[in-house]
């Protein structure tokens, strides 16, 4: 893998996405939505409602505000649910590896819906949507059902540890959005060390800094390989 530095590293374009929770019959549930298999990027994958920051979006692209205006805007366009920017929590931000193709300096927000909220989606660019549970989210890309990239998988492991709608609000609310810039390893998988599998590594790791995965120390990764991805975090 090539070693990215200073100017070789493209900028990342700011981008925004919600994570749009209701209250389900057992619990919390978060709406994904399923990309195309014919588009370009992310083909196939279930992604929270969301995408690039646009000039009409607001006159600065990497300010909160507009973030939350591109958020609101990609909601309505991608899944039919109108949401007002006032009423996102900002919940994380995310920025892929240096080595990454297209990089999407991506803000995270989190807003309630009410259950009677009809999804809509184009066919086109989305062309499913689910309601589930964060658990069985995860569950479905153990047993290889669905794809799901490492900042859904994060947010959904995390959302998943609360009982309720407001209790995952309030939990945000409260907390200082994290900052996530993904630095990539690889290891030897434990039942075949002849094949490898992908550690994304984020600041407190041990080893993010130097991309060792092998450095002792803190933990704060996620290891993908064979069912099931382990999220280690000791930071």
């Amino acid at each position: 893998m090539a070693n990215l530095t200073g100017s070789d590293v493209p900028d990342p374009v700011p981008a925004a996405s919600v994570i749009v929770l209701r209250k389900g019959a057992s619990g919390v549930e978060v709406l994904l939505l399923r990309r195309s298999a014919k588009a370009d990027y992310l083909a196939e994958a279930w992604v929270f409602p969301g995408g690039m920051v646009e000039p009409e979006d607001g006159e600065n692209p990497a300010s909160l505000e507009t973030a939350r205006v591109a958020a609101c805007r990609e909601t309505l366009e991608e899944a039919g649910i109108r949401l007002d920017p006032a009423g996102l929590v900002p919940y994380s931000q995310w920025c892929p590896p240096p080595e990454s193709p297209k990089r999407f300096l991506t803000w995270f927000f989190v807003a309630g819906s009410a259950s009677a909220d009809e999804v809509t989606v184009d066919g086109a660019e989305i062309t499913e949507h689910e309601w589930v549970r964060p658990a069985d989210a995860i569950a479905a890309r153990d047993e290889g059902r669905i794809t799901l990239l490492p900042p859904t998988w994060v947010t959904l492991w995390e959302l998943g540890r609360h009982a309720t709608v407001a209790e995952a609000l309030a939990a945000a609310r409260e907390a200082s959005p994290p900052f996530f810039e993904t630095h990539i390893a690889f290891v030897p998988r434990d039942d075949d060390p002849e094949k490898q599998d992908v550690v994304s590594m984020w600041e407190g790791d041990a080893g993010y800094e130097t991309s060792d995965p092998h450095a002792p120390g803190a933990r704060h990764r996620l290891r993908m390989g064979a069912p099931p991805w382990r999220y280690e975090r000791t930071a």
